[in-house]
């Protein structure tokens, strides 16, 4: 039984699960969004959220913390320069899953996660017009159809009376 078990194994060693997940992290981190399994997903998220709101205190022990577990120099400078910039005030859900759908191998849910502050598609609000439009269709006068009038020809009984 797995009463009380606090997180998914993700059918991985210990080892590889941090390995694989500090991967995640780290291509999160640097490309603002990434498609993985909703299971992954969902424990990407408790692996990154507390790096993010780590990383609101710029100091050297939180910058070695971060580096613990990210294990790239790019991706932690990033992360304090750039990103805490965007999303510093902010006082939790940096990131954002989007079900995507299922995969064809083996019907698995796949979904994007993303950091919320950096879609721009979410972000620009669409203006919205009140008036309604409407299409009207143009035809231009050189191609319109020409009626052809029917020339009728007499016949000679009809001529005759």
């Amino acid at each position: 039984m797995r009463h009380r078990k606090g997180f998914n194994h993700l059918g991985r060693t210990s080892s590889h699960r941090k390995a694989m997940l500090s991967n995640m992290a780290n291509s999160l981190l640097l490309h603002k969004r990434i498609t993985t399994t909703l299971a992954k997903a969902k424990e990407l998220r408790v692996f990154v959220e507390p790096l993010i709101t780590r990383a609101k205190d710029d100091t050297t022990h939180n910058r070695r913390e971060v580096f613990s577990d990210l294990r790239s120099k790019q991706v932690v400078t990033e992360l304090f320069r750039d990103i805490i910039v965007k999303i510093g005030d902010r006082p939790g859900g940096y990131t954002r899953i989007l079900k995507t759908g299922t995969r064809l191998g083996d019907n698995a849910e796949m979904c994007m996660i993303e950091l919320v502050d950096y879609n721009e598609n979410m972000l620009s609000t669409p203006k919205t017009d009140t008036t309604k439009k409407r299409r009207v269709r143009k035809t231009k006068k050189s191609e319109a159809p020409v009626k052809e009038e029917k020339v009728v020809e007499a016949s000679s009984e009809e001529v005759a009376s």
